[in-house]
């Protein structure tokens, strides 16, 4: 089964998304309603590399540059996840250096008796003290003088940082401080992270720790951005926000704590623009890579959520919300010192890779599936990557043996185990929020995604499973389509007010938002207005749309969400968001011919089928059409994922390609 030549893209602006995971750099080209697709090793000494090695062999023949490029990076993520960012110079009030390491009394793990915490990202020795105080409603008590002022200019030069954080208290009600020292502080040359311009919230913890993570990666982020536009010869480059939208370079280098989880965002977007072409809008996405396994709940929208701890460290800026596990198929099996099987979080990425990847030795997820026959390697990654099936059995039987059984046993055993962590982390986003995870269809993606799905949607008790046209794609797809747009906030802490008074307050953001957006060529802005509700006297908010009816509706969702509400009682208004988008998506799914006859395999193999090796027929993705319908169990190849239909599943093909899995009831 050899991988096709691309056919030539038609005349028109070329739009690219690429996504940069763990194991594979992702690319997707549109151009005249033409789609071409393209999966290379990532390379994490420089992930430029494979971005632009992709593009070159994506688009080889073709004479015209891509007008943009919209890219979901990871170099943020790891700069934090790796510890290797910037050294960080903190300014803050003298009195509160320490702010950031105290943080919140809130346990993750509240039955450890010695939980661990992450060390913080700026030393003692690297947090100043300043002389200035303001209040929490923006009347300066301490203003800084000129001499202070020098002061903490000789510090910053002194300590040889590579950036700085300014974060002063109550900056959100009065910034005057903040600003000053900024100003002081630009003649260094230094990437600056002012507090209030990244978060205009109340919690100083929270804003604090946004901004630190911020000046931590940024150097590292803005260093990669350059090279990546200088590379790309003045193709316009985009990159994708943890939110879904996308932003300039210019404010993803100021700003790259917004890029933190810009990847599994990046599916949740394209899962969206794929679901509402055939009609679903309650879905879960499953995005399993190589590293590590992605899920989140869309109820006629992407929820959002304004908090996240990455590695541990409070980041409070607007992300969808994704629940992440190290379960991917990169992911590391062993047993563990009690001799249970336990699979990742470790993994072995792209170099060496998995056991049959040609180059490592342990034994990973993708080599039991390999073992188990739901993998084919005559056809991994269209025929293009060799896979050396003799290492993955190799390695299965190493393992087999310290679990004293064979390898198939040995490689169910590990499907079953990350099977098992994947459902945990569905759990997390449907069950512990009040949602019935069988009221949703599964959306399967990701490379290994279709592999794991069906086993997956039976523990879960789901009977729909969607696997969208180039699964292991879906990210960059999802990349391709994401609008240009920005998200601001405001703390208002309003008892009882008025809507017409709030949309008065929001005013200003509006037309920041508007401005900025215009000033990048975006045309059809818009916007929406949200509200962090809470009833007076809670310490936690509930996000809620701001209509006419939001005080009705804040009491029903708070019903939902705590199966109680309070009709009578005040309601506060702590903070107003603005989310504007702009721009209409080139990334529309096409529709394909309908099927001609029953579909062929193109030949058969053996499989692991519940608990025992079945011969099972192989199709190619490429020779369905539209209405083809096959019964599991069956496996079904492709360039960027292979899929595994198990006998309690009919497979349909809608009219975009899409294979629609329904269990039998």
């Amino acid at each position: 089964m050899k991988r096709r030549s691309p056919r030539p893209l038609r005349a028109g602006p070329i739009v690219v998304g690429i996504d940069t995971g763990g194991t594979f750099t992702d690319l997707v080209a549109i151009a005249g309603g033409e789609i071409r697709v393209h999966k290379v090793l990532s390379t994490p000494a420089d992930p430029a590399d494979a971005v632009i090695r992709g593009l070159c062999e994506m688009l080889a023949g073709i004479d015209t540059a891509p007008e943009s490029v919209t890219y979901s990076s990871t170099v943020a993520t790891n700069a934090l996840l790796e510890k290797k960012g910037a050294r960080v110079a903190l300014f803050t009030n003298a009195g509160f250096e320490d702010l950031i390491e105290i943080g919140r009394q809130n346990r993750d793990d509240l039955y450890a008796l010695a939980p661990s915490r992450p060390e913080p990202l700026v030393g003692r020795a690297m947090r100043f003290g300043v002389a200035e105080r303001t209040l929490f409603d923006g009347i300066i008590i301490k203003s800084l003088s000129r001499m202070e002022l020098a002061r903490i200019r000789r510090l910053a030069a002194r300590s040889l940082a590579d950036a700085f954080a300014i974060c002063l208290l109550h900056s959100y009600a009065n910034p005057k401080g903040e600003e000053s020292i900024a100003r002081a502080l630009a003649p260094l040359g230094r990437p600056l992270t002012v507090s209030h311009r990244i978060l205009a919230e109340y919690r100083e913890y929270e804003r604090f720790s946004t901004a630190v993570v911020n000046a931590y990666v940024a150097p590292r982020m803005s260093s990669h951005l350059k090279n990546l536009e200088t590379r790309l010869q003045g193709t316009r480059l985009r990159v994708m926000q943890s939110n879904g939208s996308a932003i300039g370079p210019e404010l993803a280098r100021a700003e790259p704590v917004r890029t933190i989880l810009s990847g599994p965002a990046a599916g949740v977007i394209g899962a969206a623009s794929l679901a509402r072409a055939f009609g679903t809008d309650r879905f879960i996405t499953f995005d399993m890579g190589g590293t590590s396994t992605d899920v989140s709940l869309f109820d006629r929208r992407a929820r959002i959520r304004t908090l996240s701890h990455p590695d541990g460290y409070a980041v409070r800026t607007p992300v969808i919300d994704i629940h992440t596990v190290g379960a991917g198929g990169g992911s590391i099996a062993r047993i563990d010192a009690g001799g249970s099987l336990q699979v990742g979080p470790d993994s072995a990425g792209a170099d060496p890779g998995p056991a049959c990847y040609g180059r490592g030795e342990s034994c990973t997820v993708t080599d039991a599936d390999l073992v188990a026959g739901r993998l084919v390697a005559e056809n991994f990654l269209g025929g293009q990557m060799k896979l050396y099936p003799e290492r993955a059995e190799r390695a299965l039987s190493r393992l087999a043996r310290a679990m004293k059984t064979n390898p198939i046993a040995a490689a169910r055993g590990i499907i079953r185990v990350v099977n098992a962590n994947m459902e945990r982390a569905i759990r997390v986003i449907t069950v512990e929020r009040g949602y019935d995870p069988r009221d949703f269809a599964l959306l399967a993606f990701g490379g290994a995604g279709p592999m794991h799905a069906c086993e997956l949607a039976l523990d879960l008790g789901i009977g729909r499973i969607v696997m969208p046209r180039n699964p292991g794609l879906l990210c960059a797809w999802g990349a391709s389509s994401a609008p240009l747009g920005r998200e601001y906030s405001l703390t208002v802490r309003e008892t009882n007010p008025n809507y017409r008074g709030l949309v008065a307050r929001a005013s200003a953001l509006v037309r920041r938002a508007h401005a900025e957006l215009g000033a990048e060529g975006a045309a059809a802005i818009r916007h929406e207005l949200w509200a962090d509700m809470r009833y007076r006297g809670q310490s936690y908010e509930l996000e809620i749309a701001l209509t006419p009816r939001f005080v009705a509706d804040f009491h029903s969702t708070h019903r939902r969400t705590f199966g109680h509400c309070a009709a009578s009682a005040a309601v506060e208004v702590v903070n107003i968001r603005i989310r504007a988008v702009a721009g209409d998506s080139l990334a529309r799914p096409r529709r394909i011919a309908r099927q001609a006859g029953k579909p062929t395999p193109v030949s058969s193999g053996r499989v692991l089928v519940g608990g025992r090796e079945r011969t099972v027929p192989i199709y190619e993705r490429a020779s369905f059409g539209a209405g083809a319908r096959v019964r599991g169990p069956i496996v079904v190849v492709e360039l960027s994922s292979t899929a595994y239909v198990a006998p309690e599943f009919t497979l349909r093909v809608d009219d975009f390609g899409n294979l629609q899995l329904e269990a039998a009831r």
